[in-house]
């Protein structure tokens, strides 16, 4: 079987949230029959819905080459978060980690449990960003191209940070 091409987005503003998020890469990077092919700068955004007063999360994009399924791959990403200590009591609250599955190659899904690509994936800048520094010609499906959606993406107030910090 030919390896799919995945992009996760990754994202944290609880307990250190700069190192959640490198080691939530370094965890990527290991996930059987997966390789990682690209990885964006860290970005650090102000949150978007969910209750007033949270920190800003720090953000970042992955590209997978992975020979497991959506689902399988869903269930690793859900494993890591709990790993992290990721609770969801609040709906969009502060977290410790959080990783998305966006991207599955081209796929396009509607199954109640994973939904592909990302179905806020176009209206998000701390998702669009990132994933344009590691594929800045990539197709959405059901949505246009990358540059467009960008573009168009809703304000949000994003800095990119430097490698050092």
């Amino acid at each position: 079987m030919q390896p799919a091409r995945a992009y996760i987005g990754i994202g944290s503003n609880l307990d250190d949230p700069i190192a959640h998020v490198r080691r939530a890469i370094q965890d990527l990077t290991g996930i059987l029959a997966s390789s990682c092919v690209a990885q964006s700068p860290l970005y650090r955004t102000a949150p978007i819905g969910g209750p007033p007063d949270q920190p800003d999360y720090i953000n970042a994009v992955v590209a997978l080459d992975t020979g497991l399924t959506p689902q399988q791959l869903l269930t690793v990403l859900q494993t890591f978060e709990l790993a992290h200590g990721r609770t969801r009591t609040v709906h969009w609250g502060a977290r410790t980690l959080d990783l998305d599955l966006l991207l599955y190659d081209q796929l396009v899904s509607a199954d109640p449990w994973l939904t592909l690509p990302h179905p806020r994936l176009h209206q998000r800048a701390f998702v669009l960003y990132p994933l344009y520094d590691i594929a800045p010609a990539l197709f959405i499906p059901g949505r246009g191209l990358l540059t467009t959606l960008l573009a168009n993406c809703p304000t949000q107030t994003i800095n990119r940070l430097d490698s050092d910090e």
